[in-house]
This record gives structure tokens, sequence and C-alpha cells, in this order.
């Protein structure tokens, strides 16, 4: 094996962790930033070096090997250990990197938080760059084969195997027109659940956002009448109709500054979301992602402490929110 181990060319164990991850000579190159005929080749060499296929062509896809499937874990270790102790980290300067954050945010995260924060980031670390990817079905997958550098989402929906970083809570509030008879008054139980509703679902699987899951645990079922594709086309599908929407309420008070729109309280208690950040546990001494982790976290403190904010409500005591956050990944298997 030592006279084998000579032969080796150690920027194959790259390739390889790229094929065995992605299970696809395709998305190996792109992975890799290689041609397919590069990739190819890598296979090749590594098919024999290994004495084994390590993938196979079944049907459409390809396939591990009995051998592939014992290579992943133990390649991993390697290419992590090679990373940590023995690889130089570059020096970071906010002033001067032209470093490519990829971040994967709802539109509700953007607009509250992310609008200002990459603002004042731009004062700072004027060449660095961000690009903001919709939210999808499987969030932590894209964690894990590295295509975000940061999740920004529910707690619920964030992975015990990757760090995180609570940032903020928000509630929830009723919005309707104006003009809305039924907005005249506080908003009562029997009437929220009377008036027709616009609610947001996202994805292929159209995953219901958290209150609209959470609402349909109530006894009484309110009826959906217009499904929207994110939660800031929310606000323009109730004006003008006795429709209303449940919002978050930090995009409600953005929101009502500029549309015929009015707030009422919602008539029963709805927990409180935590927005969280998470990267890849390979990525936690990557200086560009830590400091992009703290700035985030610095304008979260800042934004709630600011002036007529409101203070995050508690959890209501009859919601065990460990037992609602059990539920919740029981219907939204992470992915």
């Amino acid at each position: 094996m030592a006279m084998r181990f000579g032969r080796l060319d150690l920027n194959l164990l790259v390739a390889l962790d790229a094929l065995l991850t992605e299970r696809s000579v395709s998305l190996a190159a792109d992975r890799l930033c290689l041609s397919q005929s590069a990739t190819s080749s890598a296979l090749g060499r590594l098919r024999e070096y290994f004495g084994d296929e390590l993938l196979v062509v079944k049907g459409r896809n390809m396939i591990l090997t009995a051998r592939a499937e014992e290579l992943i874990e133990p390649v991993r270790a390697v290419l992590e250990q090679i990373r940590t102790t023995v690889a130089v980290a570059p020096p970071f300067d906010p002033a001067t990197t032209d470093r490519v954050i990829r971040i994967m945010a709802s539109d509700y995260s953007t607009e509250v938080l992310l609008t200002d924060a990459l603002a004042t980031m731009e004062r700072c670390a004027p060449s660095m760059r961000f690009e903001i990817q919709p939210m999808h079905d499987a969030p932590i997958e894209a964690i894990e084969r590295g295509y975000i550098d940061l999740l920004l989402t529910i707690d619920y929906a964030i992975s015990s195997d990757h760090p995180s970083q609570i940032l903020f809570e928000d509630d929830y509030v009723v919005v309707g027109a104006a003009d809305n008879p039924a907005m005249a008054e506080p908003m009562t139980r029997q009437l929220y659940f009377e008036l027709g509703h616009v609610s947001a679902r996202f994805g292929k699987a159209r995953v219901p956002a958290f209150e609209d899951w959470f609402v349909r645990r109530q006894k009484q079922q309110r009826r959906v009448e217009v499904v929207a594709p994110s939660f800031l086309s929310l606000p323009g599908l109730v004006v003008g109709t006795r429709r209303i929407a449940t919002m978050h309420r930090r995009m409600a008070e953005i929101v009502v500054r500029n549309m015929p729109l009015v707030i009422r309280e919602i008539p029963f208690d709805i927990p409180p979301i935590r927005e969280a950040l998470q990267w890849n546990i390979a990525n936690n001494n990557d200086r560009a992602l830590r400091w992009v982790v703290e700035q985030l976290e610095l304008a979260a403190t800042s934004k709630a402490a600011a002036p007529g904010n409101v203070v995050p409500i508690a959890p209501a005591a009859d919601i065990d929110r460990n037992s609602l956050e059990v539920e919740y990944r029981m219907h939204h298997p992470q992915k």
C-alpha cells in the first residue's frame, strides 16, 4: 500500500470526495470546476488505483460500489484533517477581500435583516460579493453539498449536525386592507376563521410557512383562498379584498407604511419564530464566513434594540416549544 500510495496524486482525493458525494460525473465536474472529460479521467485513475469501479451505471443513474461506500467517511475525514491542520488559512481583510458568500434565505429574512446588513457590510467590505438564493425543498442538503455558505431560516428547520446561531425572534399579526370592514375592530377568533386567507408556500413541494403549518393544528380550519409564492407577495394580494394574511410582525410593520393596510393582533397563541443562521461544520474556521456571521449578529442585535421595535412575545404557557419542534421536524424531514 505504501508503494501504491506513492502513485496516488493526492488531488485525486478531492475528485473522489466530489464523485462519492454527487454520484454523478457531470455534477462532480460542476463542483470541481472541471470539464466532464477531466473528471472522467480522474475517475479512471481512481478506479485503477483502488482496483474497483467505484461508480457503476444502473438504469439512468450511477450508484456506488461497496468499496466506494466504505471510502466516503475516511476520504472526508482525511480532507478535513488536511484542511484544518496542514493548509494555511489565507489572511482575511474585509477591506480587500473579493470573496463571494452564498446565502439561502426567504424574502422575509432578506427584507427584515439582509437588506440593511449587506448595506452596512458594503462599507467595510466593498469588494465582497453576496448571492442570495431562494429557499427550496432541501436546504440542509445545500449546506452539506457546499452549494451555499449560509442558511438563514427558522430554528426548527436547521440541522443539529452543523453549527448555528440564533439571530432574532419575531411574532405574527393579521394584516388586511384598510377599507376591509372586518379590520375595523379587533380581530376575533371566530372572524379569523370565517374570513378568506392568503398564505405563502414554497418550492416544488409547496412547503407551508410555519404559521400555515401551525394554524392547521387548530381544531378549526381556515379557508386559504390564495396561495402565494413568497412572503412579500402577501400584502398586495389582500389589498382591495376582504381577505387577510397572517404575517411576521417585522415585515408587516414595513409594508403598512407604504400600502393601504392595517395590522391587528392574532386572536390566539402562535409561538414566535426564531431566525437562525447555519453553516457547514467544515467551514467553522473560515475567517471570511465567521466575519459575515458576526456582522449579521450585530445587525440583528441593533435592529432589536432600535426604538419602537416590538419586544418578542414569549410562547404561550400551553405551548411546549420542544414538543412543537419534534412535531414540526416529523412533518418537515431534513434533506
